[in-house]
């Protein structure tokens, strides 16, 4: 059961996944996120992680895919999902003690916007099916130079 102050986000991807208990492993053990729901019989799950929703589905298992070219390895090519986490450390452990390969090292960045510039720190990993996940924690906010 959903706990009554789970508020829904306004966008949420929806991934197909080759292997939905692999991708789960890899989603909630590693990364972080929570089961929010599943529907076992459809291998679907909606997961969430501090305000981060996304929702897997199992390839080949649903009659509502809405497919719109081949799927070919690794999936979501030309997009990564930004994931803002309160603690880069956790995740991060979890990976190097799976010997999960990062796709790119922690760094810190900052981003110009406007007259600001805001600063994360960040690092790329691809979750069992090539989606590129760039998880990212707020380092704040400085005046451009």
């Amino acid at each position: 059961m959903i706990s009554e102050s789970f508020r829904w986000a306004c966008l949420v991807p929806e991934l197909l996944v080759s292997n939905l208990d692999a991708s789960l492993s890899f989603w909630c053990e590693l990364i972080g996120f929570t089961v929010a729901y599943e529907r076992s019989a459809e291998r679907f799950a909606y997961l969430h992680l501090d305000g981060a929703q996304v929702m897997l589905e199992e390839q080949g298992t649903g009659e509502r895919h809405w497919i719109t070219g081949e799927l070919t390895s690794p999936l979501g090519r030309g997009v990564n999902f930004q994931i803002k986490v309160p603690d880069l450390d956790r995740p991060l452990w979890h990976l190097k003690q799976a010997g999960w390969p990062l796709f790119m090292e922690v760094e810190e960045k900052w981003y110009s916007a406007g007259n600001v510039e805001t600063g994360v720190r960040q690092f790329l990993v691809q979750d069992p099916d090539g989606y590129l996940l760039r998880l990212s924690m707020p380092l704040g906010q400085r005046l451009s130079a």
